[in-house]
């Protein structure tokens, strides 16, 4: 199967493909990225630049313009895709239908995957994609099971790819209310579903809150360690019960699944992390590389050393492999 990996920064790009990355995913410094933060991204002549390295390197580059167009500016992400186009991406990855019909319309050419910010999560939608705008791999969200996806498959000749390290979202992907709410700002816009500018951590007597746009996500003792403020994996009392709710503060690493995956028919693996570093980009790759030889092989997965690496330091396979609550 193909390793997909982040790449926030040409540094992490050109690492993840040393580490043994199949394809390199990444995005332009502007709107149109949803992972538009400072200090991230590339210019145009960098995205050139990488692609003709990933290439030299037999890697592909697919490029996220997986935003949705402000109205009256679709100028600045048609752009985008033709900008993609000139660098020689391997594909670009879009959330917008109206887009998608115009890469489809003026760029035939240029491969077109569907971003799980679409949240396509069955088959009849996939298939209405492949069918309307020639969509040839959907990312899938991450809320499916095993079974569910190799359903999926069953029903459609649109490649699949699925995340299998890095942060969960445990809502429909891209559409969470609770963060929009809390911040007013909207995932599919942003980026993300908690700003940094709307995480504040305040001292108490006992200990620290974690707070997201004014209200206390996490609330820890002096000693404890405070998860970063997200709203889906917040700890809140509810039907006289306090606990996480949705899911823990955990990241997700589905490294064991993967001959699952594989029998489900996946194409793709697919690694969160564009605004990680380099290093962490090229440690998780090359243990994903290790695991996927292995089941190319047909040699038991490997164990992997990435729990340093997720959030509070502990892993869940996600909706892979549980029971929701």
């Amino acid at each position: 199967m193909e390793i997909v990996c982040p790449a926030g920064t040409p540094a992490a790009l050109r690492a993840a493909v040393k580490a043994g990355a199949h394809t390199v995913y990444c995005g332009f410094a502007d709107e149109t990225n949803a992972r538009n933060f400072p200090g991230l991204n590339f210019s145009r002549e960098e995205m050139q630049e990488g692609v003709r390295f990933a290439h030299a390197h037999g890697a592909k580059v697919l490029v996220a313009i997986n935003t949705y167009p402000r109205a009256g500016a679709e100028e600045i992400w048609r752009q985008a895709v033709a900008d993609s186009e000139t660098a020689g991406a391997d594909a670009v990855i879009l959330a917008d239908p109206g887009l998608l019909d115009y890469a489809a319309r003026n760029h035939p050419d240029l491969r077109r995957h569907l971003s799980v910010q679409a949240a396509a999560a069955n088959a009849d939608i996939i298939n209405f994609y492949a069918r309307a705008f020639g969509v040839k791999r959907v990312v899938l969200p991450r809320v499916l099971s095993v079974p569910e996806i190799a359903a999926i498959n069953a029903e459609t000749d649109v490649e699949t790819e699925v995340f299998v390290f890095g942060g969960l979202c445990v809502m429909a992907e891209g559409r969470c209310s609770l963060s929009s709410y809390a911040t007013g700002k909207s995932p599919n816009m942003n980026g993300v579903c908690s700003p940094a500018s709307h995480v504040e951590y305040r001292e108490t007597g006992d200990g620290l809150d974690a707070r997201l746009g004014g209200y206390t996500i996490h609330r820890v003792g002096r000693d404890e360690p405070a998860p970063y403020p997200t709203l889906c994996k917040g700890c809140f009392t509810a039907g006289g019960k306090t606990g996480h709710l949705f899911e823990d503060p955990v990241s997700l690493n589905a490294e064991q699944l993967i001959p699952q995956l594989a029998k489900a028919g996946v194409t793709a693996l697919k690694i969160e992390g564009r605004q990680r570093s380099r290093s962490y980009v090229a440690q998780v790759v090359r243990n994903f590389r290790a695991a996927v030889d292995a089941q190319a092989a047909g040699q038991p997965i490997p164990q992997g050393m990435l729990a340093s690496l997720s959030e509070g330091q502990a892993t869940t396979t996600g909706a892979y492999k549980k029971t929701w609550r």
